[in-house]
């Protein structure tokens, strides 16, 4: 789990091709982003994305009707050395959260325990997706995330911990893009547990990076850089032994310049942690605010090259971004537990509360939901390990759905529960009932839908990445003020693309009465998904043909097609799973009783829900009220509505919404703090 993300408004290059502008250096430490336009902010995002598609992508080929199932069944498996060590450690996960996590503790005083943080180190927890080689387990993408459901389910704050060190931090970047002396430096340390964090966001810079006011100034020699700037919402940040800090390094003669990623000691001179922030979940995530003047870097603890740190930030989340979704998971299951128990022990007008169709029905949501999300998660961390893939979409479609149901579950459990679901689980356990954290759950589950990219930037990551092909072929046609003969050219490139794919969009496998014959009850929804996956590519045609380039601005139209999209692949990977446990008996190693049956059943009734929620969406893209939004929300931002705002008084405290940072020392006292 990495650092905050602001929802940002910025269209980050959703349907602009690659050469529009070149990005801009003019921000400044003490008034980050000054300079930046437009064009150049939507240019440093298309530099940073992967723009080469060299392994198939069921995500994408989705987005275009083109629903190849045989990319994700049958359902990927572990090799049976990799079970036998994941299903090892996911016992010691089990048996270490059990007797020595005390989840109500680390609520209770927003921190978690230094000796339960050393105590996962001895296990190995910190080293999960390190090496062996270099001291760590080597867990397969799928039993990490398993042991962070585990995790997860004891305290969310403990997931928070161990995905943004290893997600995210040193080890997951240094993986991809290190050296080999960079591997050998600093994995091992990871591995014993020294703790690492992730340093992007910015006080006055969220999801737009090319406002980013961080510099790393090359010295006359090269053989460092001087860090100067400051970092906010840095996870792991208060107590972290490594960094991985992105800053502008200034083009000059030698330096190529750009966004640029370090490897940084966090107890280096010149390095304040300034301020532990408080939130309103996850209470025991130690995150702040870093200050670095004139912090040296040897040149040695550059990962990659200069310019390539977002880069290495993006496709480092192809993978990392999955642990996520296993909080969400982990949350879930424990929402269905709490849901399911409580349900037929409370009674209300002469029935258990479970047996009346007003809660029936969110249980029902709640069952059919959480193994949607557990069958997320594992296609995608299977995916992931197979390396035969490119996941960047599924991976994105993984975080932004799961965040977002995920979050529903909890409220629902909330409604199950009544008065006791909005009571704390300390007031709860003090007046001798169980203690059941269903507030701190909602709490803890509403940053998922921020962190690592908010919903409303992942629907714009994704969209970017769906209608690629589009802009592969039609880019120039979209674009404004280009001479006549260049978009006749254009034109002509662009028609031969759809007058080959457009036919292809008339029929397939969904009209086929007996497709998918082999998923049993469920090849009616895998045949529904087939038909919606060329409804939704036509949806895109049509949208690309009405606006053109301003569908970049049509933020809600995308965001629609996203989550019809997101509902697509969740529909594929239950029935994918389901086909799994009923044919093998689920994957082996794990308590199976009965999951062969009971997963079709419950796969069965989540298409159902999410075939309705498809239908809503589809009617959505042209019936909405978009426009009209637009319009009032420009005119309550002219202050023409100031009117409705009187009567009442503002709590907030005063001061700038948005802190003034300037380079320099640090005036606060430093509260980082060292887990030995």
């Amino acid at each position: 789990m990495s650092e905050h993300q602001e929802s940002g408004q910025a269209t980050h290059a959703v349907m602009q091709p690659n050469h529009l502008a070149e990005p801009g250096t003019g921000a400044t430490p003490g008034n980050p982003g000054a300079q930046v336009s437009e064009a150049q902010a939507r240019a440093v995002a298309e530099q940073a994305r992967e723009a080469e598609w060299a392994l198939p992508s069921f995500g994408k080929q989705l987005f275009l009707g083109d629903f190849q199932l045989g990319l994700i069944h049958p359902h990927p498996r572990q090799s049976e050395d990799a079970r036998r060590r994941g299903e090892e450690f996911c016992a010691r996960m089990r048996d270490f959260c059990e007797t020595s996590v005390n989840s109500a503790q680390i609520e209770r005083d927003a921190r978690i325990p230094d000796e339960t943080v050393k105590g996962l180190a001895a296990i190995g927890a910190f080293g999960m997706k390190i090496p062996p080689a270099f001291g760590g387990l080597g867990l397969t993408n799928l039993y990490y995330n398993r042991a962070l459901i585990i995790a997860g389910s004891a305290s969310p704050a403990i997931a928070a911990l161990l995905s943004a060190h290893q997600s995210i931090g040193v080890p997951q970047p240094l993986a991809l893009f290190g050296t080999d002396e960079q591997k050998q430096l600093y994995l091992p340390r990871c591995a014993r547990g020294e703790i690492s964090a992730f340093l992007l966001t910015e006080p006055d810079v969220g999801s737009d990076p090319a406002r980013l006011g961080t510099t790393a100034t090359p010295s006359a020699d090269g053989s460092e850089y001087v860090l100067n700037g400051v970092k906010l919402w840095t996870t792991n940040g208060v107590v972290a032994d490594l960094l991985v800090v992105m800053a502008r390094v200034p083009k000059s003669e030698g330096n190529r310049g750009g966004i640029t990623a370090f490897v940084v000691e966090g107890g280096a001179d010149g390095i304040t942690v300034e301020h532990r922030n408080a939130f309103m979940g996850l209470r025991g995530l130690e995150n702040g605010v870093t200050r670095f003047h004139e912090v040296r870097v040897p040149a040695a603890s550059r990962i990659g090259e200069e310019g390539q740190g977002l880069k290495i930030a993006l496709t480092t989340l192809n993978t990392g971004r999955l642990s996520l979704p296993a909080s969400c998971a982990a949350a879930a299951k424990l929402a269905l537990k709490i849901a399911r128990e409580w349900s037929g022990e409370r009674v209300q007008w002469g029935r258990p509360i479970a047996e009346h169709e007003a809660v029936a029905r969110k249980i029902a949501f709640i069952a059919a939901t959480t193994y949607a999300l557990e069958a997320i998660v594992e296609l995608s961390s299977q995916l992931a390990d197979d390396k035969r893939r490119d996941i960047r979409i599924e991976a994105a479609l993984a975080k932004l759905y799961c965040s977002e149901m995920a979050s529903i579950v909890a409220d629902e459990l909330v409604q199950i529960r009544g008065g006791r679901g909005y009571e704390t689980a300390a007031s709860l356990a003090a007046r001798g009932e169980r203690g059941v954290p269903a507030e701190q759950m909602v709490r803890d589950m509403r940053i998922n839908r921020i962190f690592e990219g908010s919903s409303e930037i992942m629907r714009l990551f994704i969209a970017r990445e769906a209608v690629d092909a589009h802009l592969t072929a039609a880019g120039e046609v979209i674009q404004p003020g280009l001479p006549a003969g260049r978009r006749a050219r254009a034109a002509a490139k662009a028609g031969g693309f759809y007058a080959r794919w457009l036919p292809t969009l008339v029929t397939g496998e969904g009209q086929r009465p007996r497709a998918y014959a082999e998923f049993g009850p469920l090849a009616t929804h895998l045949r529904y998904v087939e038909r919606a996956s060329r409804k939704l590519a036509r949806a895109t045609f049509y949208g690309m043909a009405r606006w053109q380039g301003g569908l970049e601005r049509r933020q809600g139209f995308l965001g629609r097609l996203v989550d019809i999209g997101a509902e697509m692949f969740a529909m594929s990977a239950v029935c994918v799973r389901a086909q799994m446990d009923a044919s093998r008996g689920g994957d082996g190693g794990r308590e199976t009783g009965g999951r062969g049956e009971t997963g079709i059943e419950l796969a069965d009734a989540f298409c159902a829900q999410a075939r309705q929620r498809c239908e809503e969406l589809f009617g959505q893209l042209w019936n909405n009220t978009d426009a009209a939004d637009a319009r009032l929300a420009r005119k309550v931002m002219s202050g023409r509505y100031t009117w409705l705002e009187y009567g009442i008084i503002d709590p907030s405290i005063p001061g700038p919404w948005v802190a003034e940072t300037v380079a320099g020392p640090s005036k606060q006292e430093n509260v980082h703090r060292h887990i030995g």
